[in-house]
């Protein structure tokens, strides 16, 4: 099937609105509406600080009050979610250094996390100990990165990038350790120039052994064109939001939700794996706010219509610890958290925190994005995915594995980095290059 017969309007995952088509809001405005306006969090005594929504407290026309109390989160502690050390699991109080890395003069080592540096029961009074304990006893043993910059992270590039370096950029990635890259999108090359080459992208890269590659796939056309190049995985994208769905998908939720069904269908017909998104988990450009009840609702439609995996999107990089929390206590109550994945954009520096809570609740899957690549488009001169390199960097300082090396994931980030024209996204990237550079200088 020819990829100009790919007719489909773009989501919010494919090619995001720009600021002209959307009401005006000015900068005041937008911060207002998710900080003073949105529903505020408060702390029940639940060990490490969770948030509940307090109905009372909202003040926007989304009210997180909903008729059907399935979705809501107030009713679902998330410390039933978390692992229970006290019956034997296998993480306990222990050291967890091992993995930790940094760069000492270009080289990866271990010496930053010397002995003086690990912890010590001994040094510790009880109420130290316990505030640890609570602090470590719900992050994995590991965690599955979803590396997204050869989709979405090139797609929103003005330039064209050659087919030849995309698909060396994903060579690359794969080398690094990353099982899991999101390699194109089968879309028509009407709405995103960049991935016009999506079959040649999928042709040359489909038989890399041990990873997955998925594609987007927005309709049925879309599907059957990544099929016949060779795609064996996919993924659908919903909105939680219905202005912003409406606006980029021209339809609503539901409308959305059925389109995919018949993608899901014809997926389990040829045992095609297919990953779930959900976009404007925390907030919309349109609609402020995002009651958690209505991304609990898409969540579990995509989940239950076949969706091994539902990855929740903040799309504009709105959230925060306190309004991602109980977002994921309302969708935790209807998918189990090892079907969940977090996708946040960087937009005001939140990611990483964002990342960690998720991760404390049980949440082991993290898309990110290579150096960063991708922009948002709601907030000129903002970053777009948390860079790939800050996201393992984090998750080796908590002794938490991944299976990528650091060294060979920040040589892929500056391969494409130079090729776009532009420094590294990642603030793990910029920093150890300047300890290289400045260590040549000795």
């Amino acid at each position: 099937m020819l990829r100009s017969e790919i007719e489909i309007t773009m989501s919010s995952l494919e090619e995001p609105l720009g600021l002209d088509k959307l009401p005006s809001m000015n900068t005041i405005d937008r911060i207002q509406r998710f900080s003073s306006g949105a529903c505020r969090p408060r702390v029940d005594n639940l060990g490490m600080g969770n948030c509940w929504i307090e109905g009372p407290s909202c003040s926007t026309s989304n009210s997180c009050d909903e008729d059907n109390e399935e979705y809501t989160a107030e009713t679902f502690p998330w410390r039933m979610q978390t692992r229970d050390l006290s019956r034997g699991d296998s993480f306990k109080q222990k050291t967890v250094t091992n993995g930790r890395n940094s760069m000492k003069f270009g080289a990866i080592d271990n010496s930053f996390y010397a002995s003086d540096y690990q912890y010590s029961p001994k040094s510790t009074n009880k109420n130290v100990q316990d505030m640890a304990y609570k602090f470590m006893k719900g992050i994995p043993l590991f965690v599955k990165i979803v590396e997204v910059g050869p989709r979405d992270g090139l797609q929103n590039e003005k330039n064209i990038v050659p087919t030849d370096v995309k698909i060396e950029l994903i060579h690359r990635l794969a080398s690094s350790g990353l099982s899991v890259i999101e390699a194109t999108s089968f879309v028509s090359p009407k709405w995103v120039p960049q991935l016009a080459d999506a079959k040649e992208v999928m042709q040359a890269v489909r038989n890399l052994g041990g990873i997955r590659l998925p594609v987007l796939t927005p309709n049925l056309k879309g599907f059957e064109a990544a099929i016949a190049a060779g795609a064996r995985v996919v993924a659908v994208f919903a909105s939680a939001s219905e202005s912003f769905s409406k606006s980029n998908i021209n339809c609503c939720i539901e409308e959305s939700l059925a389109r995919y069904r018949a993608v899901t269908c014809a997926a389990k017909e040829l045992s095609i794996p297919v990953r779930g998104y959900v976009s404007c988990v925390v907030g919309c450009p349109v609609e402020g706010p995002i009651p958690p009840s209505k991304v609990a609702y898409v969540a579990k439609a995509l989940f239950d219509m076949g969706c091994f995996e539902i990855s929740l999107g903040d799309t504009i990089g709105v959230g925060t610890p306190g309004t991602v929390v109980p977002m994921l206590l309302a969708v935790m109550a209807v998918v189990p958290a090892e079907k969940l994945a977090v996708h946040f954009h960087d937009t005001y520096g939140q990611s990483l925190p964002n990342i960690l809570v998720s991760i404390q609740m049980g949440i082991s899957a993290v898309d990110s994005s290579v150096s960063g690549l991708g922009g948002c488009p709601y907030a000129k001169g903002a970053s777009g995915n948390v860079a790939t390199e800050d996201v393992v960097y984090m998750l080796n300082g908590l002794g938490v594995k991944t299976n990528v090396d650091l060294g060979k994931l920040m040589s892929a980030g500056d391969f494409i980095s130079k090729h776009l024209g532009r420094p590294s996204g990642s603030k793990t990237a910029v920093a150890f290059s300047r300890v290289t550079a400045d260590a040549s200088k000795i």
